[in-house]
Parts: structure tokens; C-alpha cells; sequence
């Protein structure tokens, strides 16, 4: 069991005052004290009551989530509980709780001014933007510090955001199978809406046209990103008068399918075909153990998780030093799904 603020105090032989501004980076506080207070809060387990730290400071200590109900799927997916999991390491460990609010569509715009005006949240994270997205204008307006993870080209109103380069990182993606000869390229996208997908479309585009290669509407899909449209997608693409002999899979999940279809057509992986795939870098879908079993363009969501909650607890704590912004690049890893093109 943790001991309270007094009994912390008490075994330090400093005032209660003294230990409460040291463990709130209180400046007036020298970097000694501060460091011996902290290390015995650890060792004592000492938890600070948040809700009479909100009543002292006029904050709630939370930041919130929101998910509508049309996009609620994405609670059981693996990106979002990554991305979750690394956000909430960093919110606990400044002593905020999260809200997570899963909401009817038509209940959203509701919900945010509900949290705003009750003062249940300090923040907001936006999740999933869309090309034209009214969340960014509506929380402008609203006034409370938000971050968006990833971004929205439509918006018209300077924000906040942390997202991949995912332009560069399917140009590269599709510059390198071309490299192996491959010149019948596929793309499984993501939801045209998306902000995302259409970034690493562009992508994809600039490289075909780099290339002097017009693109085939043919082979060009777009929809939830689930194993099945993964499957179906390929399926019907394999069936083609002239088949693609690559792929470029905007998840791991759409990959397992396009896995599946090939192996069904009696195709292999990295011989007959080649497949890149956009890797998250999850903790529970490892791409391979000691060697990719897909080339991927990598990029972890719980560093992106930790990396957004830590701008927003900045903005939190500051709100006129924003917008901040970050741009992360992937990485291109070598697996097991590519190769040469087979004239």
C-alpha cells in the first residue's frame, strides 16, 4: 500500500508543500530536492490524489478520446491499441487519466462540446482523419488544446499533428520493385476518404509516372483495410489477363489476405510474385522473427503514441506555443516476400 503526501513528507523530514511542488517540477524546488523526493515517491509507491490535485489546479488531468460508432472497429485494432498503449504510458506517467468516449456518429460533434464545457478533459486526441475532416475546425473553435494523429489536407485551419511521411515512403516502396523489374505493380489501399491513403497513393503515382509507366485502374483497389478485402482483392486482380506480379498492401492485415490468394493460385511469395505491405511495427503482429517474412515499410505506432501524448501534454501545459508538428519517416526493410521480376 502507498503512503499520503503528509506521510512522504514526514519520512523526508521536508514540509508538505515542499514535496507537492517537487513533484510538479515546481522551479523554486533545486534539482537536488526534487531528485531525492522523486526517488523516494517510487520507493514508497506514493500515487498523488489526481482528483484533489484537479481541484487545486483547475484541471482534470485526463485527456480524452473520441470514436464514433462508424469507426468503433478500430478499438480492436491492433494500430489503435498500439498507439493507445503508448500515449497512455506517457499520460500516467505525468498523472493524467485517459477518457475514452465511443459515441453514435451523429452524437460526435456533441461529445466533444460536452467534454469542453464540463472540463472533463485538458485535451483532445483525434484519431483516423479524413481528406475533408470537421473535427479540426470544430475543435479550433472550441478552444481546448488537440492533436491529430495523422493528417488532414482539406483542413483550412493551421493544427497540431504527428504522422509518417507515408508520400516518400510508398514512392520508395514502388521505386524498389521496379528496381527488381516489376512493372505490373498493384496497390491495396486504404479508404479513399483517408488522408493516409491518399498520401501513400500519391506516392505510388509518382513513381509509375517517374518511371514513364501509365497506372491501371485495374490494378489499383481501395476499402477497409481487413484480410478479407486483402484476399479478395488479389484474387481478382490474379484473374486478370495480364496479372500484376507485385503488390503493395497498405497493412499487415490486408497482406495476410493477399498471402492467402497467392498461395490458393499456387503462387509463392517472393519468387512468383512479390508483395510490400506498410508494417506498424506491432507488439502483438511481429512481421517475422529472425527474418521479415515481408519487405516493409516500417514504422512504429506506439512511438508515434508516445511521441503525439507527449506534444499534446506540451500543448496542455502551454497552449500558445502551437501548432506543433512532426513528420516521421519509415524505414525499408528487407524480407522474404521480394524479388526479382520472372520474365
Amino acid at each position: 500500500m502507498g503512503v499520503t503526501l503528509k506521510e512522504l513528507a514526514m519520512q523526508l523530514g521536508l514540509s508538505p508543500t515542499t514535496v507537492s511542488r517537487a513533484l510538479n517540477g515546481y522551479p523554486e524546488v533545486n534539482a537536488q530536492t526534487r531528485q531525492r523526493v522523486q526517488d523516494a515517491a517510487r520507493a514508497a509507491n506514493y500515487h498523488p490524489n489526481t482528483r484533489a490535485k484537479s481541484l487545486a489546479t483547475g484541471q482534470a488531468r485526463a485527456i480524452g478520446h473520441v470514436i464514433p460508432l462508424s469507426t468503433s472497429h478500430e478499438i480492436v485494432n491492433p494500430i489503435f491499441a498500439d498507439f493507445i498503449a503508448g500515449a497512455g504510458e506517457v499520460y500516467s506517467g505525468a498523472g493524467y487519466d485517459m477518457v475514452l468516449s465511443v459515441v453514435s456518429d451523429a452524437q460526435e460533434e456533441t461529445t466533444y462540446r460536452n467534454l469542453v464545457a464540463r472540463g472533463t478533459v485538458d485535451g483532445l486526441m483525434v484519431h483516423g482523419p479524413r481528406l475533408h475532416d470537421d473535427r479540426i475546425a470544430l475543435l479550433h473553435d472550441l478552444g481546448l488544446p488537440f492533436m491529430v494523429h495523422g493528417r488532414s489536407s482539406g483542413a483550412n485551419t493551421p493544427y497540431s499533428w504527428l504522422d509518417i511521411n507515408n508520400r516518400r515512403s510508398f514512392r520508395r516502396a514502388t521505386e524498389f520493385l521496379l528496381e527488381l523489374g516489376h512493372t505490373r505493380i498493384a496497390l491495396i489501399n486504404g479508404l479513399e476518404n483517408m488522408d493516409f491513403a491518399m498520401r501513400r497513393r500519391g506516392g505510388y503515382l509518382d513513381a509509375l509516372a517517374q518511371a514513364g509507366i501509365a497506372p491501371d485502374p485495374a490494378l489499383m483497389r481501395a476499402g477497409e483495410m481487413t484480410e478479407p478485402y486483402g484476399h479478395t482483392s488479389a484474387h481478382d486482380m490474379l484473374q486478370l489477363p495480364d496479372p500484376p506480379t507485385a503488390f503493395l498492401a497498405s497493412s499487415m492485415v490486408v497482406a495476410y489476405g493477399l498471402r492467402r490468394a497467392l498461395t490458393e493460385a499456387g503462387l509463392r511469395m517472393g519468387r512468383d510474385v512479390s508483395v510490400i505491405t506498410h508494417d506498424d511495427d506491432l507488439s502483438y503482429m511481429p512481421n517475422g522473427l529472425d527474418v521479415p517474412q515481408f519487405t516493409a515499410t516500417c514504422s512504429s505506432v506506439r512511438a508515434a503514441g508516445r511521441q503525439a501524448a507527449e506534444m499534446l501534454l506540451a500543448l496542455v501545459n502551454d497552449p500558445a506555443q502551437g501548432p506543433l508538428t512532426k513528420l516521421m519517416e519509415t524505414r525499408l526493410v528487407l524480407g522474404d516476400s521480394t524479388g526479382r521480376h520472372r520474365s
